[in-house]
């Protein structure tokens, strides 16, 4: 691509201002910022045009039409219902779409209408849909590379740890951070016990709430040719022992009150392979720091392990990586297991492009 790779960055919190950043320094042109909060609108971005300001997201639509992005980076919330209609609007424009929705891992087993939606939209206006973070790394294709490694594999178990605080309000929310034990177990836990029947039912109708190891297995899944044959998710509250502060809620979670939640999937397969994965996301006490502890249990027994890993700039890292696999990619909603793992980008980001003018 012979000219610099143009994009728009919509929500502009703690994980998208790293992400404008690195768009910056690998030699993106950031030709648009749009938050919800408008707190920032009007705020000029370090590092930008002099003219470049954070601008409304209601006014987007338009503002598309007007700028003409090659790529928008959606980093808003977790869940395909909550980014659906702003990745839309996007797409309905010929702009491709890398978000850091947590589910857009791999929706098609958890909000598999809405991402059929995005997909044949991406695929009409001739854009790509992907999705990048961490876990497109940590929980998929660092795993799936190790599997390579094993002549037998029974089973494979995984556990990450990551402070919430690091993401900003959305995902504080999403894992229950300040609530009551009771408050947290009849929002979020009443989950736990739902029938088969009443699962398959939120998930063809777009109300299944996943966590992010559920589409983590199913992205394994998919990418070593298993057959789920049931899954299940369990989601359990961590529970302060004592006061502790939380910097996106702007308050001390008190003792007795929620600091986030231990989220468990559970997958077994057609092919005997059980998947046993779990996310803990929590306020950090003071010392706790990141983790990401995997085996793979079979012949041999595979253990990859990262200790006191930087999450969040990971994540933005990934996030601008995948920019160049999505506007390589094949129109539609593709998710990453379909790409290579991620490339370190040595030079400007518009050299590895290929696909485009």
């Amino acid at each position: 691509m012979n000219r610099k790779v143009r994009i728009i960055q919509i929500g502009y919190g703690k994980m998208g201002c790293r992400i404008v950043s690195y768009m910056i320094e690998s030699g993106a042109d950031i030709i648009g910022i749009f938050d919800a909060d408008p707190l920032k609108t009007g705020s000029f971005i370090p590092g930008c045009d002099d003219k470049l300001k954070i601008e409304p997201v209601d006014g987007i639509e338009e503002r598309i039409k007007q700028l003409r992005p090659d790529c928008a980076i959606v980093a808003t919330k977790s869940l395909m219902r909550d980014v659906r209609d702003t990745i839309l609007k996007c797409v309905e424009y010929g702009v491709s779409v890398v978000t850091t929705c947590d589910e857009a891992l791999y929706p098609w087993t958890s909000s598999p209408a809405i991402t059929k939606e995005i997909d044949l939209a991406a695929k009409a206006h001739a854009c790509t849909v992907s999705s990048s973070g961490f876990p497109d790394l940590a929980y998929c294709s660092m795993i799936a590379a190790t599997c390579g490694a094993a002549h037998r594999i029974t089973a494979i178990t995984g556990q990450a740890s990551y402070n919430v605080d690091d993401y900003g309000i959305a995902l504080a929310r999403h894992h229950g951070v300040g609530l009551t034990e009771e408050e947290f177990h009849r929002e979020i836990g009443s989950r736990n016990h739902i029938t088969d029947v009443e699962q398959r039912r939120l998930i063809n109708s777009g109300e299944f709430t996943a966590i992010p190891m559920w589409n983590a297995n199913c992205w394994l899944c998919a990418k070593l040719g298993l057959t789920i044959r049931s899954h299940r998710q369990i989601n359990l509250p961590i529970i302060a022992a004592k006061e502790v502060y939380s910097s996106t809620m702007v308050r001390v979670i008190r003792k007795g009150e929620t600091l986030g939640m231990s989220a468990k999937a559970v997958a077994e397969t057609e092919e005997g392979i059980r998947l046993e994965t779990e996310s803990i996301g929590k306020v950090y006490e003071t010392g706790e720091e990141d983790t990401n502890d995997w085996m793979i249990h079979g012949d041999p027994d595979i253990r990859v392990s990262n200790a006191n890993i930087h999450n969040e700039e990971m994540i933005c890292s990934l996030v601008v990586s995948r920019i160049v696999d999505t506007l390589n990619g094949p129109f539609g909603f593709v998710t990453s297991d379909h790409f290579q793992p991620a490339t370190f980008l040595l030079n400007p980001i518009n050299t590895y492009i290929r696909n485009m003018d």
